[in-house]
């Protein structure tokens, strides 16, 4: 059984393309982050810092950090989901909004009465505005014109279903305005739009991203500006959003106008339970590669660490996080 169980864990070493040696298999710790869907940043960020992790690892090479981390990140749920799962620690670390990290750790809006007075937060990553785009025949063209129509509310659990709500409870918008809501994950529900089964779409995501472009630049889908009094309010009342701009032509070459919209940060998270040593090495994997990990997605390429130790932390950081921003001089 010790044998087929130590097979099992080479084998999954391996298929991380690492190599591994008996030794290193037995003090190696396994860590989890949760991302999104396949298609969104999420799903980068969480595979992009275990690519920092490993490529820091001294095992099997004479330079680097013998810290042992194994690190994988399924596509998962999204935001609400990997809070959730860190809480039951299921998952070390996570990738969330700024608005859920401020929501889960303060036990409001989805966690009133399941406050997760445990969430730490590591870092923040690139900005990430709510999307609102609506398919070429739909006729829509603002907020009033989804009623009626055929709305991809998104999946419970996502993020960015938890904005449409909070858009939609703004609004005073109700699932019955809508000829029908359906809870397409961000992966399916572009393939959606295109195909004419709904009629408008939200979602929560940097900027570029490859499936809105297959929307956009793919078959005539265009963005819905989110530019009232409502989303005034929500910029003023709430300390994680801010307005957005995305430029026509920049990143989409079939945008013709500047889309406004609000949004929020993603945000990479953690719990206290997670011993302050394996964040320390997190964090300095990330940072310490901080220009490699900025060139695997054009959402990272203005990250610098000013901003990512302070925007949209609104849990207090994890202890092993202060350690290292405190030894480079940054706190």
């Amino acid at each position: 059984m010790i044998k087929k169980s130590l097979s099992i864990v080479v084998a999954a070493l391996l298929s991380l393309g690492l190599s591994v040696s008996i030794s290193s298999v037995k003090a190696a710790e396994f860590i989890s982050i949760g991302t999104g869907g396949p298609t969104g940043v999420y799903f980068v960020v969480g595979n992009s810092v275990c690519r920092m992790v490993h490529k820091e690892a001294a095992e099997g090479r004479k330079e680097g950090r013998k810290h042992g981390l194994r690190c994988a990140a399924p596509s998962t749920g999204g935001s609400n989901y990997n809070i959730g799962q860190i809480k039951e620690g299921e998952l070390q670390f996570g990738v969330a909004q700024s608005d859920w990290q401020y929501h889960a750790f303060n036990g409001s809006s989805k966690w009133e009465g399941n406050q997760f007075d445990d969430l730490r937060a590591v870092f923040s990553v690139h900005p990430e505005p709510f999307q609102l785009i609506a398919g070429k025949d739909s006729g829509i063209n603002s907020w009033s014109d989804l009623a009626g129509k055929v709305v991809n509310v998104g999946n419970p659990g996502s993020g960015q279903r938890g904005t449409m709500e909070v858009l939609m409870n703004a609004h005073g918008t109700s699932m019955d305005d809508f000829k029908q809501a359906t809870e397409l994950t961000s992966s399916e529900q572009v393939n959606a739009l295109c195909d004419g089964k709904v009629d408008a779409i939200g979602y929560t995501v940097g900027v570029p991203n490859g499936a809105i472009g297959q929307a956009i630049d793919g078959c005539g889908a265009h963005f819905v500006n989110l530019d009232s009094d409502v989303e005034a309010a929500l910029v003023n009342d709430n300390p994680f959003y801010a307005f957005a701009s995305i430029p026509a032509g920049q990143f989409y070459k079939s945008q013709k106008a500047d889309a406004t919209t609000f949004g929020v940060m993603a945000t990479f998270v953690s719990s206290a339970s997670v011993s302050d040593d394996v964040v320390y090495e997190v964090v300095r994997a990330v940072f310490e590669n901080l220009d490699d990990f900025k060139k695997l997605h054009p959402a990272f390429a203005n990250l610098n660490p000013a901003d990512m130790i302070t925007n949209g932390l609104s849990a207090p950081l994890h202890a092993g996080a202060v350690k290292y921003y405190k030894e480079m001089g940054w706190m």
